[in-house]
C-alpha cells in the first residue's frame, strides 16, 4: 500500500484555475462576482485514471474530488464539492463592497481510488492538496453623475 500511497501522491494532478464572471478579471463594487473553478486538460482530474505499473501489475489510480476552497480575497468560501458556475446559474457568488485589487484562488483536495487488473476500486489512505495559481481581480468603483445641459 505505500508503493500505491507513493504513486498517488506523484500523479500529475490538474491543478485548478478560476473563471471569474464578468470577464477580464474585473468587476464593480456592489455587482455580484461569479467564480468557477476550471480544471485544465493538463494533468488528471477527478475521476480520470492514470495507469501505472507496479512490480509487475498493472494499476490503475483515480483521484476523487474530496473538496474546493475558494480564497476570494475578503471571504473564503468551503470547503464544498461546489465547482459553481457561470453567470446567471452559478452558485459561487460574492460582491465586494470595497475598490481594490484582490488575490482570487481556488485550492482542491484530492482523495484517490486504485485498483489491480481490473478489479473493484479501492481508497487511497490520504490526500493531496493542490493550491491553485492566483489571479488578480480589479474591483473598481462605479459612480454616477448628474450634468445639466
Amino acid at each position: 500500500m505505500a508503493r500505491i500511497r507513493e504513486a498517488f501522491h506523484e500523479t500529475d494532478f490538474s491543478v485548478p484555475t478560476v473563471n471569474i464572471q464578468p470577464e477580464g478579471d474585473v468587476t464593480l463594487v456592489n455587482l455580484p462576482t461569479f467564480f468557477e473553478v476550471v480544471l485544465p486538460e493538463e494533468g488528471y482530474g477527478p475521476d480520470e485514471v492514470d495507469q501505472i505499473q507496479l512490480l509487475g501489475y498493472d494499476i490503475e489510480v483515480r483521484p476523487r474530488l474530496k473538496s474546493v476552497t475558494y480564497r476570494l480575497g475578503d471571504e473564503t468560501v468551503g470547503p464544498t464539492k461546489d465547482l459553481g458556475g457561470p453567470y446567471p446559474s452559478g452558485s459561487i457568488v460574492h460582491t465586494y463592497t470595497r475598490a481594490g485589487e484582490v488575490p482570487v484562488q481556488v485550492d482542491i483536495v484530492y482523495t484517490g481510488e486504485f485498483r489491480v487488473n481490473g478489479s473493484g476500486w479501492i481508497d487511497i489512505p490520504g490526500e493531496v492538496d493542490l493550491a491553485g495559481d492566483p489571479v488578480v481581480l480589479t474591483v473598481r468603483e462605479a459612480k454616477s453623475r448628474l450634468y445639466s445641459n
